[in-house]
């Protein structure tokens, strides 16, 4: 399920998906106007990078981070979220090594071994990516992020039962987590386990989920019942 996998690196971005898009601009506006002014202040340069990563302005976001950069070779937020831009623009070279730099500067850093994993992933090194995750589990069997994030890739490669398992673990440790539920349910009902599914998609319902949004699992679960 790619849609997962995208989800669990964006948790990592401090940026509110759901904020407007006119605050947004406003703040991004006010900062370009105030870096014009100021254009050697590295903290300026975050900020704008920042807001144009919640606007999904990846490039420009990219080339912030390039300039701050240049002046800190070894600032671990730009080469982060770098990191982050160039996975968003295809970069994946790129991207690969700039979790890596962080990884050198930080090693065993949580948010740079899930987004290394996740990448490798994307970019069809499996063997890394699984290898990855299964040392970040292990580092951090009390991460819901980290199972979550191994069932995605497990997910992806068709390993049903190991993926519905490892989202049971994620939601052991966070267990309203409503992106974990549905994968959950959607494996179940591949797995013919629809008694076990439609808990899942009933508790969805009970966190405030409309029973209208799940209308097509519940569907599945119907027919194949017959």
């Amino acid at each position: 399920m790619k849609h997962i996998l995208a989800f669990l690196l964006m948790l990592w971005l401090p940026m509110g998906a759901m904020a407007q898009n006119n605050p947004l601009r406003d703040s991004l506006k006010a900062a370009t106007e105030r870096l014009s002014f100021h254009p050697d202040s590295i903290d300026l340069r975050l900020k704008k990078a920042g807001w144009n990563m919640q606007l999904e302005e990846w490039q420009n976001a990219k080339i912030e981070y390039d300039i701050v950069l240049r002046h800190e070779p070894n600032n671990i937020a730009a080469l982060y979220y770098r990191a982050y831009c160039n996975d968003r623009l295809g970069r994946y070279n790129f991207a690969r090594l700039d979790y890596q730099n962080v990884l050198t500067l930080v090693p065993g850093n949580f948010e740079a071994r899930l987004g290394l994993a996740l990448l490798n992933e994307k970019d069809q090194h499996y063997t890394e990516a699984l290898d990855g995750i299964n040392q970040l589990v292990t580092a951090h069997p009390d991460s819901a992020v980290a199972w979550a994030a191994r069932a995605g890739i497990e997910s992806e490669r068709g390993m049903n039962e190991l993926a519905e398992y490892d989202y049971g673990k994620a939601l052991q440790h966070d267990p309203n987590n409503k992106d974990y539920l549905l994968s959950r349910a959607d494996l179940r009902i591949k797995l013919r386990n629809y008694t076990d599914a439609q808990q899942d998609l009933d508790k969805l319902v009970q966190l405030g989920t409309p029973r209208a949004a799940l209308k097509e699992w519940y569907d599945k679960i119907r027919k194949n019942r017959k």
